[in-house]
């Protein structure tokens, strides 16, 4: 379980990155490379242990999990939707990924000391 978790994050990451810029141009597969990747990486995301018990990190946890479910939306909205409304989506799910990415590791250095 130690390797399986890092690698569905790369694994992950990269296909849901390829999806994304790929769209762009148009190609049918796109979409179902995108969700596949964003699913693999939220998977990764909620099997990832929290090294901690305080209230600003079950926050941020709760936080991080819920900008994987947006990134999973965001291949929803892939399919359903004709315009860009997926990069809207997408960029929130970006934004909350970003911001507990820094933040977590900040709270649990905190709760060491």
């Amino acid at each position: 379980m130690k390797q399986l978790v890092p690698a569905l994050f790369v694994v992950g990451a990269i296909m849901a990155l390829t999806g994304a810029a790929v769209f762009i141009t148009g190609w049918i597969y796109a979409p179902y490379i995108y969700t596949i990747g964003a699913g693999l990486f939220a998977l990764a995301q909620v099997n990832t242990p929290v090294k901690g018990k305080g209230k600003t990190l079950k926050r941020l946890r709760i936080q991080q999990i819920f900008g994987a479910l947006a990134l999973i939306l965001t291949g929803a909205f892939m399919f359903t939707t004709r315009g860009n409304e997926w990069i809207a989506c997408l960029t929130v799910a970006a934004i909350l990924e970003l911001y507990t990415a820094f933040r977590i590791p900040q709270e649990e250095e905190k709760e060491r000391a």
